[in-house]
Order: C-alpha cells, then sequence, then structure tokens
C-alpha cells in the first residue's frame, strides 16, 4: 500500500516548501522555507547518512556487525546513527563541548557512544576529528563517514534536495540561501539547480568568524573568531563545498541568528535552530534588494529548534550571553525596531478616492491608514471596510474616502512607555499615531508592539 513504508529510511526527503508570512512583513519579494527539520531525525543531515553507508558497503570499506565512526556537530551524527540503527551498525561519535546537551543526549538515545571533546583549533591533538580518526584506527571493521571530505555528501543533494526543489517550485526559483558546514547541502542543490537555471543565485549564509566568506573573496583564510551558532560555518574549506556553484557568502552575527530563529519559530509556527535564523536573516536582505514580487526565493531551513532547548531558545541562556534583543520602553524604541522598510508613516488625504487608497495599501501591505489633513489626524479608513462598501455596492471606486472615514486614531508622544500604548491599544483602537515635536511622524499597531513584547 502507498502509504506503508518498510523502514523510516523511506520516510527522509520530500520536506514541504512554506512561503514566510511575517518576518518578512513590508517585503514584496516572497521568501519560502525548506523545512528539512520535519525530516524522522530533525535535520537535513537525514538525508546523507545512508547514502555514505551504502557507497562504504558497496566499496567493502565496511562489513556487517561494523562500527560507523564520524566527527560531528550532532545532526550528521543523528542521521547516521538512525541510518546504522536500521541496518545494524555501532555508532562512535566526536563532538566538540560547545554542542548542546540535547544532541548528546539524542546520539546516546539512538544507540551510539559519544566523545565529548575541547573546542579547540584543527591543529590541537584534542580536535574533534582527529579524535575520531584515532578511533578508527582502534576499532576493527570501523568506517569514517568523513563528512567534509566525503564527496557522497554533495552528491546525495544533487540526487535527491536539487531535485526535490526544482519539482516543488515548477522550476521558479531565482535566489536559493542556505547555510554551510560541510557545504555538501548547499552546494549538491547549486549545482543541479544551475544546470536547470544558469541565472540561478546561491547565496551562503555563514557565521561571523568563519572563514568561508574570506575564501570566497580573497582565496586566502584569515583569522576566525569564536562564534557559539552551531552546524555551520568552518575554520578550514571543505572538499565537500563546491564553491564553483556559491555566488557569495554574507556573514550574520550570533544575536541576529538566534533572535530570528526565535522569530520564525513564535511568528511562523516553524520551530527551527539557530542556523535556519543565520540564513532567514541573509533571506530578508536579498529580498529587501530584489524588491520583485516576481522573484522567488527560497530559504534551507536545515534542523529542528528542539536541539537547542537549553541553549538560544532559552531566554535565561540567552540573557546571560547579551543576546536578547533590547525591550522596548518607550514609544520612539518600539519605532526604532520596527523594520526599516516599515516606519515610514503612510497617510492619504480626505480627498483620496477609494481606488487610489485600496491601491496604497496593496501596494505597502497595510490594511489600515489614517487620513492627516494639514499635519492634523481627522479621520482613518480600513481596507476590509472599504472593500465590504464595494462588494455591497454602497459605494463606488472612483468615490473619496470622505464621506466613508472612520474614527481617528489617537495620537501620543513619542516619550510615551510602553504599557500606556499597550493599554491605548487594548481600548478598540486599531493604531496610534506618534507625533514627535510638531508633526506627526509615526504609527504604531498591535503587532508592533506584541512583537516588542515577545523580542
Amino acid at each position: 500500500m502507498a502509504n506503508l513504508h518498510d523502514s523510516i529510511l523511506q520516510c527522509i526527503g520530500n520536506t514541504p516548501l512554506v512561503r514566510l508570512n511575517h518576518v518578512t512583513e513590508g517585503l514584496r519579494t516572497p521568501i519560502y522555507g525548506k523545512c528539512e527539520f520535519m525530516n524522522p531525525g530533525g535535520s537535513v543531515k537525514d538525508r546523507i547518512g545512508l547514502p555514505i553507508i551504502e557507497d562504504a558497503e558497496k566499496r567493502g570499506a565496511i562489513r556487517p556487525g561494523g562500527t560507523i565512526i564520524e566527527a560531528t556537530s550532532g545532526n550528521t551524527g543523528v542521521g547516521l546513527a538512525i541510518a546504522a540503527a536500521v541496518k545494524g551498525y555501532k555508532c562512535i561519535f566526536t563532538l566538540p563541548d560547545k554542542m548542546s546537551l540535547e544532541k548528546i543526549r539524542l546520539l546516546k538515545a539512538l544507540g551510539a557512544e559519544v566523545v565529548v571533546t575541547p573546542t579547540v583549533p584543527p591543529e590541537h591533538p584534542e580536535y574533534y576529528t582527529t579524535v575520531a580518526k584515532h578511533i578508527v584506527k582502534e576499532t576493527p571493521n570501523s568506517y569514517f563517514a568523513n563528512q567534509f571530505y566525503n564527496q557522497v555528501n554533495p552528491e546525495a543533494h544533487y540526487a535527491g534536495t536539487g531535485p526535490e526543489l526544482w519539482a516543488q517550485t515548477d522550476g521558479k526559483i531565482d535566489v536559493l540561501v542556505g547555510g554551510s558546514g560541510t557545504g555538501g547541502t548547499i552546494s549538491g542543490c547549486a549545482k543541479f539547480l544551475k544546470e536547470k537555471n544558469p541565472n540561478l543565485r546561491v547565496i551562503g549564509a555563514d557565521p561571523l568568524g568563519s572563514l568561508l566568506r574570506g575564501f570566497k573573496e580573497t582565496g586566502e583564510l584569515g583569522s576566525g573568531e569564536v562564534y557559539k551558532v552551531e552546524g555551520i560555518g568552518n575554520d578550514k574549506i571543505p572538499e565537500t563545498t563546491w564553491m564553483d556553484f556559491i555566488d557569495e557568502f554574507r556573514t550574520v552575527d550570533d544575536k541576529h541568528s538566534f533572535n530570528m530563529a526565535r522569530r520564525v519559530s513564535r511568528e511562523e509556527g516553524l520551530f527551527v535552530g539557530g542556523s535556519s535564523g543565520t540564513a532567514v536573516t541573509v533571506a530578508l536582505q536579498i529580498a529587501e534588494e530584489l524588491d520583485d514580487p516576481d522573484q522567488r526565493i527560497v530559504v534551507i531551513l536545515p534542523s529542528t529548534g528542539e536541539r537547542y532547548l537549553s541553549k538560544f531558545h532559552n531566554d535565561e541562556w540567552m540573557r546571560e550571553n547579551r543576546f536578547l534583543d533590547e525591550v522596548a520602553t518607550d514609544v520612539r524604541k518600539l519605532l526604532q525596531q520596527k523594520p526599516a522598510s516599515n516606519r515610514d508613516l503612510v497617510s492619504v488625504e480626505s480627498s483620496a478616492t477609494i481606488k487610489a487608497v485600496l491601491d496604497l495599501m496593496s501596494d505597502k501591505h497595510i490594511s489600515q491608514v489614517p487620513v492627516i489633513e494639514h499635519g492634523e489626524s481627522v479621520g482613518s479608513v480600513r481596507e476590509s471596510r472599504l472593500m465590504a462598501l464595494i462588494i455591497e455596492k454602497s459605494a463606488n471606486l472612483d468615490d473619496s474616502i470622505n464621506q466613508y472615514l472612520e474614527s481617528p486614531f489617537p495620537v501620543i508622544g513619542a516619550n510615551e512607555n510602553l504599557e500606556f500604548v499597550s493599554r491605548l491599544l487594548g481600548r478598540d483602537n486599531h493604531a496610534l499615531l506618534v507625533r514627535n515635536g510638531p508633526e506627526i511622524t509615526g504609527i504604531l499597531t498591535r503587532h508592533d508592539v506584541i512583537h516588542a513584547m515577545n523580542s
């Protein structure tokens, strides 16, 4: 039967492609998230576990009952552990100690032995890859998966993830954004998609401190800084990163990565990890630059937020590391926290036609607008009411809005506090206008206040 599977391995892939609607507010270019965290093991790395093991079997590099060994930040280990459990292999994984406790516990729950190593430079004898290679030498019938050099890694995405994206978008994909750890996912997808559409742009999202951007731009490795986002970024260039297919890298610091991951989780209902926050931040930059509703951006969301409940999804950890966005305490700070594309006050005069106002709302992606005459608020109009009037034939598109005005939004000063603003917006007021000196210069909605409270 079509809905029955012989093992969990048949459930890997075919993850949804979902439009981001809230974190993209004010942007015209659509962004779709490839929900790789919905794979059985919670990450895109599920896609390479089975191909790596099957390749080793074909080459006689491992025999039945053997041991899979890997140096991993956690997610590749999970993908390998799932495949190994089904196929009857043991696993030993080395992880740097900066990785979350959830990852270590999960790998153990899947039957793997976990060796935690210090977070040290590659030349150090206790570097997690060096330790893994040493374990391989001491373990009979073992195989080192070697994800940073094993070409099966990107080839699995060339054969699977890339074609999947092409089919899901009906070939309409203009920009691909993704993080790069081993580089396997973005490289394999990029090669396939660029063969289909040579004009496709591929943008790597990288932590501030990683060396990939500098290497892409100058061909030289610099001295990297320590960063806390997990699973992406490098202090070396993996052979599984096919640089020829990646157009550029953009860097994002930890604070922006973590706060964006929290926003995607809270506003889109997509519970993602920190590297997804990095990638979405870059995707938003690209969308703002393109400003074209006919372009389409796809961003890879590689892993689940469940691996980070003790880290950036925990307010106390965020506070200890000084990553929490500053909570707005007054109107001026609230306005500053609004997206740059959304800060300017949009208003109309009472002589404007219904058609002109509806067109303006559609263009600016807003549902309500104040009516201002000679610097004073004289009324407001809502998209829903104007459209209802047209549908009911109680008004014509060429009518001026003057006869259909609703109550003006209250006007407040820029120094009012958040508590006062919250009270006003809770009293049937859809929005508040902000006066800075003699002029009305801004507008606050309930969404703005809720976003500030959740930051």
